[in-house]
């Protein structure tokens, strides 16, 4: 990117934050430009700075991080990438839900949270680690266990090529390994993948990976 990428962090334990802080702040193309510490306080500072990308805890007081992320992706603030711990599955799943472009656990090695801030930015989302692939099978395996609304037919508007970039994204896979495993240019995976978000009415490329796990495609 010409510019560094401009993160705010939502994270309501002043230590925590202050390490995300340190960590991002080491990256010479990240520039933490402010902090939040509740989720009133993180959907205000989006409107006010409009980061690029906005680093979301789920647990917050005052307004819980799933309902800010809600908040911030409606108003398209920013892109939102949720910071969770392993057992906050239903809450991980909501902020997906809510249009997140994806998450990390808390215990994310430092060099793993500058690239994944560094990913969400080139508009990639959080898919392809193995961790989130089977996180997402999980969400999505419960989903389907609660009666899940996902309807088969709103694949019928997918041309061809768009039901086997879904199908990829539910692989978690990056474009450029779409791009390799259907023999196309990225920069036509990335039409593919805009063209499908919006006939499915879907905010990210992680909410598509959900709906494909849902539809076991």
């Amino acid at each position: 990117m010409s510019r560094p990428v401009r993160v705010l962090v939502a994270e309501d334990q002043s230590a925590v934050r202050a390490g995300l802080v340190l960590i991002l702040g080491s990256a010479p193309d990240i520039e933490v430009v402010g902090e939040a510490a509740d989720g009133e306080q993180a959907v205000a500072l989006a409107r006010a700075l409009r980061p690029d990308l906005v680093l979301m805890d789920v647990q917050m007081p005052r307004l819980d991080g799933v309902s800010a992320t809600r908040r911030v992706v409606a108003e398209h603030l920013a892109d939102v990438l949720v910071l969770t711990t392993f057992d906050l599955d239903e809450y991980v799943f909501g902020a997906l839900r809510a249009g997140a472009a994806g998450f990390l656990l808390k215990n994310t090695e430092a060099r793993d949270l500058i690239e994944a801030v560094r990913t969400v930015a080139r508009g990639e989302g959080i898919v392809a680690p193995a961790v989130t692939r089977r996180l997402i099978a999980e969400f999505a395996a419960g989903a389907a266990a609660r009666e899940s609304s996902a309807d088969p037919a709103v694949l019928e508007s997918l041309t061809r090529r768009e039901r086997e970039v879904l199908s990829c994204l539910g692989e978690g896979l990056s474009n450029a390994a779409i791009a390799e495993r259907l023999d196309m240019a990225e920069a036509t995976v990335k039409t593919h993948v805009s063209r499908l978000l919006g006939k499915l009415g879907l905010r990210s490329r992680v909410q598509a990976a959900v709906l494909a796990q849902e539809l076991g495609i």
